[in-house]
């Protein structure tokens, strides 16, 4: 009798039975807000380096001219007075030569010891966010790309579990 049953379970052609077909029950999803506890940044430092030019400063010596009228210095109305003249004079004076005025420009008032100096400088910029948030009374962590503010809008997904693929009997 061993022999009817195992011709039973084969098909004419000799090959295995089907397998059990198994269905995945369909997820239920809404979306709900969640309270945020604490938003703390990441952030990611960056280290840029540039070469600057640094010169030791020479102090500048101006030679001013004494007033023609005696050895003194000329009290606050002369200095008027002075600043007036030296106006008109400039007005009325024939123009400079525009190449002896740009080499004249152009001239370091002072600096002397220039060198090339490398110099490093960091930066800090926010890549993400650890948020810290509860919902339904149970506290949860992600780390976000953004800051969420005070509420958190969540997807609350239910799905019933199977278990392990266990065959009926």
């Amino acid at each position: 009798m061993a022999l009817p049953a195992a011709a039973q379970e084969k098909d004419p052609q000799g090959a295995l039975p089907e397998p059990p077909i198994r269905v995945v029950p369909v997820e239920n999803v809404r979306f709900d807000y969640a309270q945020v506890l604490r938003v703390e940044p990441v952030y990611q430092t960056l280290r840029a380096s540039r070469t600057e030019e640094r010169c030791d400063d020479v102090p500048v010596v101006e030679v001013r001219s004494q007033p023609s009228g005696g050895g003194e210095s000329p009290g606050v109305f002369g200095r008027i007075v002075e600043s007036f003249k030296g106006m008109f004079r400039e007005e009325s004076a024939p123009k400079a030569n525009p190449q002896t005025a740009a080499q004249a420009s152009a001239t370091p008032r002072g600096g002397a010891n220039c060198r090339l100096v490398q110099v490093e400088r960091q930066f800090q910029r926010p890549i993400a966010y650890d948020v810290d948030y509860v919902y339904k009374g149970t506290k949860y962590r992600s780390r976000l790309a953004e800051d969420p503010g005070n509420r958190l809008r969540i997807r609350v997904s239910v799905t019933p579990w199977v278990g392990d693929a266990a065959s009926p009997p």
